[in-house]
């Protein structure tokens, strides 16, 4: 019996470029305690008669530097169904703005060649995977395509998942901490093992619904790495005193921080390192330009048979942070997002005929673009009770004017109400946005009389109990534009309650550690990642179970910790919050997940554990004129869509005319 399978998916755009990939459910109907077995498996295109050599690599060929495409693609490469995209023309580069070195690992991010990945209906496909099989969510054997190759054309293998958990993550000095928690259920490591070259399985005591999704990540769970490359860096299979030797050389203290230099597919800071992405660095860092040329066994192919990615290079420029708004709008740039806000529109578009670009407002997928997070476990006692009191949090929240911030700060063009998923998301109330987020004065001041805060000074400044003013100090990293904007609207409207707001910038290691110790009141900071969640991926921002939840550091630190630091969750409404998280994460079928989130944010929406503002505000999207095959509309998004990464820049091309 076959059902579509929709488990990760948002029903969000229905975009008429999208990429008709199925993805199959089988469950196998033997007796009532059979067990439930999923298989993730792709209907590609038929393979073409014949591939086809991008130019620059066919004089490669012929020069005898490579095999030819037919020994260099997969014995199954992955066709890309490009829908309403256009067939591209081989060549060129594309020219991107990055603020830092670091940001080379942006060619990781973009390049989105995963074990599984998210298609633009964020629906999980395999990609370096030719079929996942999924037996009762805790049982994963995973099919890699045969003959499929690293980019210096040695065989990917299952051998490069066993190098990976026995040579490194389960090596104490190279992964001291042991295997990434997401390897870990229960505390519990799976059982790994390798079936044939090109089959692994990994088989948990209880289901593990963090494993697929993270390996599709923007930053993915790497469960593999090139072992014929880095085992000359291992004790294991070199010799540790020439290991040392080498090591001190370069400043290193032993060979695990040689190797940890030379492994970081993520980083993508070592041209030596195979990858398996549509490029390959060929730059030594640092630099102030980074050039990622072609991977000639890259194993995605169009329809009629070229060998992707279309663009031979791709580059990035190192520019000062506060240089690239100026820059993009000159017309310096290819393709741009990064350092660019909504607050750059204007000057952007009146760039557009100069610097040969347009300029697209792509959808944001925050549940607030920004917003409040009051510290329920702040140092101080008396605001730590006032905090914990949903009166006081709902009368903060319904003394905000929403709708004026949106008209003031962002033109109209958002989506007002508090931190609750958006229209996209299946999981979508909309009585759950506007829940105590309605402007309403009258009723908040009526919710702080009845928490017993209704004396005042002379200058109409309710106090506490302890006869303080009632000041709070709302403090920022001052990193967005508009934060100062919006707190001054915030801090008018809240003085005609009888609250008086202070704003306090400072540098952001700072604030977080004031967050985590207590010290600070009330944060203004980015509202949470991913406001259209589906089933499948996991509640961690609305229940405690993060440090970085700025309302309740102390309860992640705890759960992040096990027990070890931080504090254990004393509000009822947050314990709850942890029962469900636990009933999302040991149920075996999808009906479970969805009940546990539709309860998660319900308690969410009538706790009002942050303050929401206004969501959906655009992205600013610069492109090169000539550039084809990139959404005029879509969705951008860290995770899960990597930015630019799950809309295929393997087949973004450029005209023989716009090329550099």
């Amino acid at each position: 019996m076959i059902f579509p399978l929709s488990r990760i998916r948002f029903a969000l755009l229905a975009f008429l470029f999208l990429l008709p990939t199925t993805v199959s459910l089988s469950v196998a109907a033997a007796s009532p305690a059979a067990a439930e077995l999923e298989v993730l498996q792709r209907d590609d295109p038929p393979l073409p008669q014949a591939f086809a050599e991008p130019p620059l690599l066919a004089e490669r060929v012929a020069a005898g530097g490579l095999p030819p495409i037919e020994d260099r693609l997969p014995e199954v490469p992955l066709v890309v169904d490009f829908g309403q995209r256009t067939l591209g023309e081989p060549g060129g580069e594309l020219l991107m703005l990055v603020g830092r070195n670091k940001d080379v690992r942006l060619l990781t991010v973009y390049g989105y060649a995963r074990l599984v990945g998210f298609d633009e209906n964020f629906e999980l496909m395999p990609d370096l995977l030719q079929k996942v099989e999924v037996e009762d969510g805790r049982i994963f054997t995973l099919h890699l395509r045969p003959g499929h190759r690293w980019s210096d054309g040695a065989p990917f293998t299952a051998e490069d998942f066993r190098y990976w958990w026995e040579d490194m993550a389960n090596n104490a000095d190279r992964y001291p901490a042991g295997p990434p928690a997401t390897l870990l259920v229960d505390g519990a490591a799976p059982e790994f093992e390798i079936l044939d070259e090109t089959t692994v399985r990994y088989s948990w005591p209880a289901p593990n619904p963090f494993f697929l999704p993270a390996l599709a990540g923007a930053r993915p769970l790497f469960i593999y790495a090139p072992a014929h490359y880095l085992k000359q860096f291992h004790p294991a299979h070199s010799d540790p005193a020439a290991l040392q030797a080498k090591a001190e050389e370069l400043g290193l203290r032993n060979w695990a921080q040689l190797h940890n230099r030379m492994d970081s597919l993520y980083g993508f800071d070592n041209p030596a390192l195979p990858v398996l992405q549509p490029w390959r660095l060929i730059t030594e860092p640092p630099s102030q330009r980074y050039v990622a040329e072609r991977n000639p066994f890259f194993h995605r192919i169009d329809p009629e048979g070229m060998q992707l990615p279309y663009l031979d290079r791709f580059v990035l420029d190192v520019v000062g942070g506060s240089l690239l708004p100026v820059k993009t709008g000159a017309g310096d740039t290819d393709l741009q997002s990064r350092g660019l806000n909504f607050s750059d529109y204007t000057f952007l578009k009146q760039g557009e005929k100069r610097g040969n670009f347009s300029v697209r407002l792509w959808e944001t997928v925050r549940p607030s673009e920004l917003a409040l997070y009051p510290n329920l476990n702040a140092r101080d006692p008396v605001w730590r009770d006032l905090f914990r009191d949903v009166r006081v949090r709902r009368a903060l929240s319904l003394a905000i004017d929403r709708e004026m911030i949106n008209q003031v700060v962002y033109f109209g063009l958002g989506l007002t109400g508090n931190q609750a998923v958006l229209p996209a998301s299946p999981f979508h109330v909309e009585a759950h946005r506007q829940t105590w987020a309605q402007f309403d004065p009258e009723q908040a001041n009526a919710l702080l009389d009845e928490a017993g805060l209704s004396r005042r000074n002379r200058a109409g400044i309710r106090l506490l109990p302890d006869g303080r003013p009632m000041e709070i100090i709302v403090e920022t990293a001052g990193e967005n534009l508009q934060e100062t904007d919006v707190l001054q609207l915030i801090k008018e409207a809240w003085a005609e309650i009888g609250v008086e707001v202070f704003i306090k910038p400072l540098q952001r290691e700072v604030l977080r550690n004031r967050i985590f110790a207590g010290d600070t009141l009330m944060t203004m900071w980015f509202g949470l990642e991913n406001g259209v969640p589906t089933a499948d991926l996991p509640p961690n921002e609305f229940v405690p179970v993060q440090q970085h939840g700025y309302h309740w550091p102390k309860w992640g630190q705890y759960f992040e910790t096990k027990g070890k630091s931080g504090e254990a969750p004393d509000l009822p409404a947050a314990q709850e919050l942890m029962e469900l998280y636990r009933d999302w994460h040991s149920a075996t079928g999808r009906a479970g997940r969805e009940a546990a989130w539709e309860r998660i944010l319900e308690i969410n929406a009538e706790q009002v554990f942050t303050f929401g503002l206004v969501a959906q505000i655009p992205q600013p999207i610069v492109v090169r004129n000539g550039l084809h095959n990139l959404p005029e509309t879509a969705i951008y998004n860290w995770n899960p869509g990597a930015q630019f990464g799950i809309y295929r820049p393997e087949t973004f091309w450029m005209e023989e005319a716009a090329r550099r």
